[in-house]
């Protein structure tokens, strides 16, 4: 991943079908937006973290409304906090994704993933928060190490990816949706959607 971009290593931008009689426009989802670190670092020190997930999911949306005017989009975005205050960046290389991992090591952090469905139409939208709690195992340098030289987790915030062999530094994760973790939680969408009438359902 880019450096300025502090969320898990997998990105989504692809169309999905809208399905209501009254309004048969696609929904784009996008999560594609960059800034860079040193504004958003500034951003969300004047934020607190689930304001600055969905201020960033609003931007992204925000952004393709003028090309999509009578779409329904589904913007996402997702920070990585922790231990502390400080968001977590993209290390770039492997001394600093070693080093990432380190200060890491038995530490808890969070994921925060910020949902936004917006009308482009009308410019009304609904939005959804996701935090994912994660603490990691008291591993050593040594293993950090390998796991880095091997899977090369050098565009992730945070220095792993949860779907390779980084699920094995963890030693726990507090989740009401897994799949939040890699950036669009599903059913926080699913509810947006069915809110919109996109889906069926209650």
């Amino acid at each position: 991943m880019p450096e300025t971009h502090a969320e898990p290593c997998s990105s989504v931008d692809f169309a999905l079908p809208a399905r209501t009689p009254a309004a048969p426009r696609c929904s784009v989802l996008h999560g594609g937006a960059r800034v860079r670190r040193a504004s958003r670092r500034r951003a969300f020190r004047r934020t607190r973290r689930p304001g600055f997930a969905l201020r960033l999911a609003l931007g992204k949306a925000e952004s393709l409304r003028s090309a999509n005017s009578d779409a329904w989009i589904l913007g996402a975005d997702q920070v990585a906090v922790g231990p502390g205050p400080e968001l977590l960046h993209k290390p770039g290389t492997e001394d600093q994704a070693i080093a990432q991992l380190m200060r890491l090591s038995g530490a808890t952090f969070q994921l925060v993933t910020g949902v936004v469905l917006l009308d482009a139409t009308s410019g009304v939208s609904d939005t959804a928060i996701d935090i994912q709690t994660l603490t990691m195992r008291a591993y050593g340098e040594d293993e950090a190490a390998a796991y880095v030289r091997r899977y090369q987790p050098l565009d992730c915030a945070g220095s792993f990816r949860i779907e390779d062999a980084g699920i094995k530094l963890f030693a726990r994760i507090d989740s009401a949706d897994f799949t939040g973790i890699i950036g669009l939680p599903l059913l926080a969408v699913a509810r947006l959607l069915r809110t919109a009438g996109l889906l069926p359902g209650p």
